[in-house]
């Protein structure tokens, strides 16, 4: 079960990933096949809890999805993805990343799966997301 919104922002000097990769891997389906520890840090999880689960765990309901939908087509066409990002931790806070995700594949071609990396978000790009993505919001209802 999700854990209820709560209006307060993590940032990664908070729980100490500033500078430091946040990675995950994901199957094809979006299932989470590895975390690291940053990651897990940032999403507030253990390895053990994430692992397993859909990676939209994190997903925040302030996000349109609209902005999953673009995300799973260009990653689906084998395409890079870009987005400013808002998720979800475990304890209700949020927190912004920009993502960088794109497709693996294994040594004859065959794609196995996504990875994301992300890095923290500017104030400039949060308030300029937040405007987006609440305009977004308000026209898929």
């Amino acid at each position: 079960m999700k854990p209820t919104p709560i209006n307060e922002e993590v940032t990664f000097e908070d729980v100490g990933v500033l500078g430091r990769p946040i990675i995950s891997k994901t199957d094809l389906k979006g299932i989470i096949t590895y975390a690291n520890t940053p990651f897990c840090k940032l999403a507030g999880y253990s390895k053990q809890e994430l692992i397993g689960q859909p990676h939209n765990i994190i997903r925040h309901p302030d996000m349109p999805k609209a902005v999953f939908k673009q995300m799973w087509d260009t990653i689906e066409r084998n395409e890079k993805f870009r987005g400013f990002i808002k998720n979800l931790r475990k304890d209700g806070k949020y927190y912004w990343v920009e993502a960088f995700i794109e497709p693996v594949f294994d040594e004859n071609g065959v794609k196995t799966g996504y990875i994301a990396a992300r890095r923290p978000v500017s104030k400039e790009d949060k308030e300029k997301y937040e405007k987006i993505y609440k305009e977004m919001r308000e026209k898929e209802q």
